[in-house]
């Protein structure tokens, strides 16, 4: 991979990987974008919704540890969360559906690979 995605603090090879595969090349890309355009953008490419994955984009983004992210600042950005993959699949989830996407246990959608 040739990307210096993986010079911004609790970004690795596999999320690098995904960004690219989303459409976004490079640290200066992602740094533009904005964490929810970025996740954005990685959902519409089929990557199955998790709320780690979100906030530690964000936190990355500022240069935080991955689990620096807590209390009002979580709550916060869980809302943001909910609205921006309800806003990209058309709609809330089903609490069956939202359960299963919390844990990571929901298939993907048909023609996209979980990897």
């Amino acid at each position: 991979m040739d990307s210096d995605l993986v010079t911004i603090r609790n970004i690795g090879p596999a999320t690098a990987g995904s960004l690219i595969a989303a459409g976004i090349p490079d640290a200066a890309t992602l740094r533009a974008m904005g964490a929810d355009a970025a996740y954005r953008a990685l959902l519409a490419q089929g990557e199955r919704p998790h709320f780690i994955g979100y906030y530690v984009m964000h936190m990355a983004l500022q240069g935080r540890p991955w689990n620096d992210c807590k209390g009002d600042e979580k709550a916060a950005l869980r809302a943001r969360f909910d609205a921006l993959v309800a806003d990209v699949r058309g709609g809330p989830l089903s609490g069956i559906q939202a359960e299963l996407d919390a844990i990571g246990l929901r298939r993907p959608p048909a023609g996209h690979s979980p990897f």
